[in-house]
């Protein structure tokens, strides 16, 4: 079904720890190919989604997988670890304390995709996207780049289908994997044709032992690269800058990207993405703001590097249609568009959807990251109201008090969306943006659920509304 042969880690046995988004798939991956596994999960919806997936494997998979609590790893060949899962920091996981234990590797899903394709034989040309906000727009811009150019291409990763759901993909392949933090830390040999690290602010500091620790563990997406090999790396950031000058004395190329600057080697200006003094394509409106023209500089070196011609490139960027969630317009109404950012779930990345409107009527809150909402205070101004939702309301509601903007506790996305839209409709402000800089998990299982309910409430408003005349 994948394209990889049915013996391919035969007599080989893992242990695969965590049923979820990238768990199931490693452990059908593996056992389809051979391999004998043993899997745990803690939580019984993941053991339900195994036992669910184990009636539709032939009798013959279905026996070599073995579901149960693990007394030890000794035997194993690598412990596969759901990324989500600390095998150090901020306090190791058992299953990571008996892997040291037994002597053996920690490994990503990525970092099997990889032996897997290298072990049947294919050059296929792996590329690792990084960065702490852009990455999934990124990703999924140079896939459909090198769709267009009628590459054989396989995306995902933390974006998407795990690595290990990807099919086998020949010589002339390119597999464009999304690497978040967590899977950069468990790479053993893969080593990227092209890496890029887009940008770097805090996050995920706990995992890292604060942020320095962080910036090591997204420079990893460089390791192993030969003169053969392409680096990117913006430099609209301090962190960022500060590595890009490490990578100057590394042997692949090293091309820079930026929203604005004109010094690196691609830059976004007057609506196009240009490399020196030439103009490669015009971005349209489904790539809006500064940060975005990043994502497109860095797809289009990564492009470009990989022998696809400009002029696809430029059709390929022109013909994008967005991601879900991701500053994504979802409905319209009497001069009041909605607009679906539920996939900025830390202040960096509501700042990039902030600084595109002149004015805004801003939905936000949710599980407040570090630092809350106070680096956002520039783009106080351009808010006309906000209505604040989730569990950390009364934190970010501190901060707007502070700065004198004017906000309501809406509690609820099921308050907040029509009360936005009045808001709206009564002061002339043609954006209600859901941009929550915080994660979602208080009241939804995911961004994604977020994002969706935001555009129903949307659409609910709409219908209500329609045909009423403006004031």
């Amino acid at each position: 079904m994948n394209g990889f042969s049915p013996s391919l880690f035969s007599g080989q046995r893992f242990a695969v720890f965590g049923l979820g988004k990238n768990g199931l798939p490693a452990v059908l991956m593996l056992t389809s190919t051979g391999a004998t596994v043993q899997v745990w999960d803690d939580g019984e919806a993941g053991r339900k989604g195994l036992a669910d997936a184990l009636s539709t494997l032939a009798p013959d998979v279905a026996a070599r997988i073995t579901c149960k609590p693990f007394e030890s790893l000794n035997g194993f060949e690598a412990l596969i670890l759901s990324p989500g899962i600390p095998h150090v920091l901020p306090k190791p996981h058992p299953i990571a304390l008996k892997a040291k234990a037994a002597g053996i590797p920690i490994l990503s899903d990525a970092e099997l995709l990889y032996r897997a394709v290298r072990q049947s034989g294919s050059k296929a040309r792996f590329v690792g996207i990084t960065g702490t906000n852009g990455k999934s727009t990124t990703t999924t811009l140079l896939a459909h780049i090198l769709a267009e150019a009628k590459l054989p291409v396989a995306a995902g990763g933390n974006l998407g289908p795990a690595a290990l759901a990807l099919p086998f993909l020949s010589d002339n392949g390119v597999y464009v994997l999304e690497m978040s933090s967590y899977m950069l830390e468990r790479l053993d040999t893969l080593h990227f044709d092209a890496a890029c690290l887009l940008n770097l602010t805090p996050d995920h500091l706990d995992r890292h032992a604060g942020m320095d620790g962080y910036a090591q563990a997204k420079k990893r997406v460089f390791t192993g690269q030969t003169d053969k090999d392409l680096a990117v790396i913006g430099v609209d950031d301090t962190w960022c800058r500060a590595i890009a000058a490490e990578l100057e004395h590394d042997p692949a190329k090293c091309e820079t990207i930026s929203g604005t600057n004109p010094a690196c080697s691609y830059y976004g200006k007057d609506g196009a993405i240009w490399h020196h003094s030439t103009r490669i394509a015009q971005t349209g409106p489904s790539l809006p703001g500064t940060h975005n023209a990043e994502n497109a500089a860095a797809a289009i070196a990564i492009a470009r590097f990989l022998g696809v011609p400009d002029a696809t490139i430029a059709q390929a960027v022109a013909s994008f249609l967005g991601l879900p969630h991701r500053q994504k317009l979802v409905a319209s109404c009497n001069g009041v568009d909605f607009v679906d950012d539920s996939k900025a779930t830390n202040a960096d990345a509501a700042a990039r959807a902030l600084g595109c409107y002149e004015k805004l009527v801003w939905i936000a809150g949710g599980t407040a990251k570090e630092g809350g909402i106070a680096s956002l205070t520039p783009y106080f101004p351009h808010i006309a109201h906000t209505f604040l939702i989730g569990r950390d309301a009364p934190l970010l509601a501190q901060t707007l008090k502070e700065h004198n903007v004017p906000f309501t506790m809406a509690e609820t996305l099921e308050n907040a969306v029509p009360a936005a839209y009045t808001e709206a409709h009564r002061t002339h402000t043609p954006v209600v943006l859901l941009s929550p800089a915080c994660a979602s998990f208080d009241q939804f299982s995911g961004f994604e659920a977020r994002g969706l309910r935001f555009q129903e409430l949307a659409d609910e408003v709409c219908a209500r509304h329609a045909g009423m005349t403006e004031q």
